[in-house]
């Protein structure tokens, strides 16, 4: 875990892994209901921490869930539902929370999905 200078913030280097910001976007299917898809709104530099995994059953198939710690500059348009992207691999955003309520930094946690 990168060290945290005398304010509280942590070195420009550990933001080193870009992923891209995505939030979900409803269209109608044809027949009354609504697909949800996504679209990138922003690309951000992260930082991406392991934090835990497990093995669960879903519809009579394993899947793979783990849970990291995303650490990112603050903004306002950031909250759970969206989701980060870093090429095949998707983080599903739980919670967002701002440390020190500072407005520097958001800690997000993520589940990642592999079936």
């Amino acid at each position: 875990m990168p060290r945290e200078t005398s304010k509280g913030r942590r070195p420009v280097g550990a933001l080193r892994r870009r992923l891209l910001l995505e939030a979900p976007v409803e269209t109608p299917d044809g027949a009354g209901g609504q697909l949800t898809g996504f679209e990138t709104v922003a690309a951000v530099w992260a930082q991406v921490e392991w934090l835990s995994g497990n093995e669960r059953w879903r519809g009579e198939r394993p899947e793979q869930a783990a849970s990291y710690r995303v650490t990112l500059r603050w903004r306002a348009d950031l909250d759970a539902g969206q989701r980060l992207r870093d090429g095949d691999q998707v983080f599903d955003i739980k919670a967002v929370g701002d440390p020190d309520d500072g407005r520097r930094r958001l800690v997000c946690l993520v589940e990642e999905v592999s079936r």
